[in-house]
């Protein structure tokens, strides 16, 4: 186990150490100054020229590489040109609302879809199998800025009953969660109902049929424990997309998350709020993939032996 543990930790450092790479490189070209744009328009010339000094900017890029990432290894991740506050700070504060609404969109898919799948798998061929396939192709299908404000104007403007936006209370997560839960519902359904499928044929089920066990007995013991362990992968991966792909639903929702402060610091440009959320987005996703490849690999013997 430790020599699987110690691959997948030197594959979690070279990921990560590639994408600070290259955000660091598609920031540096995009057109336009940083400096000139925190000056303003009516800066002179020798004091944009002063402030590109002070914030590096004037040295080669491998060298402004170089101190960024000797930074980052210490955990500075610097501060932001904007707020002059330190860009760890902004993101620890960020990340626990980002987390909170991909935990809760989380819990939601499962509860959905995992049944949804199941019971659509059980029930093959029938109108609830046919259903649940062209709700999840649908789910998988919707733009997630078009659902958000569907959502917005039913159940906020219409009838009153949740928050437009803003966080705060339980009643301020729930139409985000629905929003960002929408196509690992659609996701996690069609996984189960594929995955269920398979354990349904092997031997062993049809031996517990044979046996004149019940059906409920032979589809939860037997079929479903199975059926779960390629599931774990999917579940883990549906969670690493929820934290970095929650930018859209955050700004719809004005949710106060990793996602808001990365659309932010893009439009006025400041680059260590980039870096260092683009940084975090990808570490919590390798991360999540790590505890996935850990759990899996505890579950089937196999995928560590190999």
């Amino acid at each position: 186990m430790l020599p699987f543990v110690a691959r997948r930790v030197a594959a979690l450092a070279l990921v990560l150490l590639a994408v600070s790479v290259l955000v660091f490189a598609i920031l540096r070209l995009i057109p336009g100054d940083p400096a000139a744009l925190i000056a303003g328009v009516d800066a002179r010339p020798e004091e944009v020229e002063r402030l590109r000094v002070v914030l590096g900017l004037d040295q080669p890029a491998y060298v402004q590489y170089g101190r960024y990432l000797g930074r980052v290894i210490t955990g500075d991740l610097g501060r932001s040109l904007r707020s002059q506050e330190p860009v760890a700070s902004d993101l620890a504060i960020r990340f626990e609302a980002s987390l909170l609404l991909a935990s809760v969109s989380l819990a939601i898919a499962l509860a959905v879809g995992l049944p949804a799948g199941v019971t659509a798998a059980v029930w093959r061929g029938t109108t609830w199998d046919s259903a649940m396939t062209t709700v999840s192709v649908l789910g998988a299908s919707m733009p997630t800025f078009w659902l958000g404000l569907i959502l917005i104007g039913f159940f906020s403007v219409r009838l009153g009953w949740l928050p437009t936006s803003g966080y705060g209370s339980a009643e301020y997560v729930v139409l985000p969660a629905l929003t960002l839960a929408a196509f690992s519902v659609a996701s996690i359904a069609r996984t189960a109902r594929s995955c269920m499928l398979d354990a349904l044929g092997y031997d062993y089920v049809r031996t517990a049929r044979a046996k004149g066990l019940r059906e409920g007995v032979v589809v939860g013991k037997h079929a479903l424990k199975n059926a779960l362990i390629p599931l774990v992968a999917v579940v883990g991966l549906q969670f690493g997309y929820l934290i970095g792909a929650s930018a859209v639903t955050e700004t719809v929702f004005t949710w106060p998350g990793v996602g808001l402060l990365l659309v932010d610091a893009i439009k006025h440009r400041d680059l260590p709020v980039i870096q260092g959320a683009v940084l975090l987005v990808a570490a919590s996703f390798a991360l999540v993939n790590l505890l996935v490849d850990l759990l899996y690999a505890t579950l089937d013997p196999r995928i560590r032996l190999t």
